[in-house]
């Protein structure tokens, strides 16, 4: 459904095109205000691994350049509604232009794709705050670290109480463990999601978000003195910065302090790649995530998803700490390991 405006025409990427997917990649990985989660490979990841439809929009100029981006995926959630969404299972997304005039026509023909689709919200994952007025949820924020140039044993550039944990966690006999499986990472990720009432991603779906990214997505884990996966991480690396993203630990795990060793591990790891930032990712306001990442001296930054109402009244609420939703996080994590093992991944696909 191409567009002109002005000498713009508003174009929509298909994944099977390798020349057009790496001019979008080469158009993201040259913006300032470019994420990790704007690369072209989370359009058919997303379509493959959720099914839902996706709609990865772009601004060129009247001479072929690409001046602009957007992708969206449609999610239709029995728990959420309908919704045209920069970008589901991300923390990030949202426009990417050269100027305002170019942001504002891709949103503007996103929103008529949400009124065609006839969908109850456009979802926009800005960093940073783009319409004034625009309906918004305050509820999570990210977390961003300017790497130290010294990593050394001492570790006096972390807070003191992480250093101790850090060395009891080595006295433990724990070690980390660089490039390893989805095979070794799967099961406490999915252990973890289960503790904290929530539905699993399906172990494929890490599958192939590791044979998409290459280089850019790497598992890193703790052992405990046995050899045992106990804790352990999927990091992003883009642009000279490192983003800690899907996590996950074993009840074998507690009192150990292999949660703190990881991150630092993670730390020494992206300073070896030269990585000069460390994001934590996001978390929701008020809960232990959130607490956690305060304690090793992270300072939370608001992040702005931007809503157009389309059918909706509101703003959604998918706050798992919402009263609502409480029965069933709670019922959830009574359930046998190996009915959410079989439920979870069906189920996920709507929470976005």
């Amino acid at each position: 459904m191409p567009e002109r405006d002005a000498g713009l025409r508003i174009g929509c990427l298909r994944s099977e095109d390798a020349a057009a997917v790496a001019r979008w990649d080469a158009y993201v990985r040259a913006h300032a205000e470019a994420t990790f989660f704007h690369l072209a490979a989370w359009q058919p990841l997303i379509r493959e691994a959720f099914g839902h439809r996706t709609h990865f929009l772009f601004a060129q100029s009247a001479t072929g350049r690409i001046v602009g981006v957007l992708p969206l995926a449609h999610v239709d959630s029995l728990l959420f509604g309908a919704s045209l969404c920069s970008l589901p299972f991300a923390s990030y997304g949202g426009v990417l232009a050269d100027d305002p005039q170019v942001a504002d026509l891709l949103e503007a023909h996103a929103l008529q794709l949400a009124k065609d689709l006839g969908v109850d919200y456009l979802e926009l994952r800005h960093q940073q705050a783009r319409v004034p007025g625009r309906p918004q949820q305050d509820l999570y924020v990210t977390f961003k670290l300017d790497i130290p140039p010294v990593l050394d044993e001492a570790m006096l550039c972390i807070p003191q109480k992480r250093r101790n944990m850090v060395r009891k966690a080595l006295k433990l006999g724990l070690q980390p463990v660089v490039g390893d499986s989805v095979e070794r990472f799967y099961p406490v990720f999915a252990e973890n999601a289960h503790q904290h009432g929530t539905p699993v991603l399906a172990r494929s779906f890490f599958e192939r978000l590791m044979a998409a990214f290459g280089r850019e997505a790497e598992i890193l884990s703790v052992n405990d003195a046995q050899g045992r996966c106990i804790s352990s991480i999927l990091c992003f690396y883009f642009r000279g910065e490192v983003l800690a993203y899907y996590a996950g630990e074993s009840r074998a795990a507690r009192n150990t302090a292999a949660n703190d060793l990881k991150y630092w591990s993670v730390m020494q790891r992206a300073k070896a790649r030269g990585c000069s930032v460390f994001d934590l990712g996001r978390s929701k306001k008020g809960t232990g995530s959130f607490e956690f990442k305060r304690l090793w001296g992270f300072q939370p930054q608001q992040l702005h998803y931007e809503y157009e109402l389309v059918n909706a009244c509101e703003v959604p609420q998918k706050n798992p700490l919402n009263p609502k939703y409480r029965l069933v996080v709670e019922t959830w994590r009574r359930l046998p390991a190996v009915v959410v093992g079989w439920l979870g991944p069906m189920l996920v696909r709507n929470l976005g």
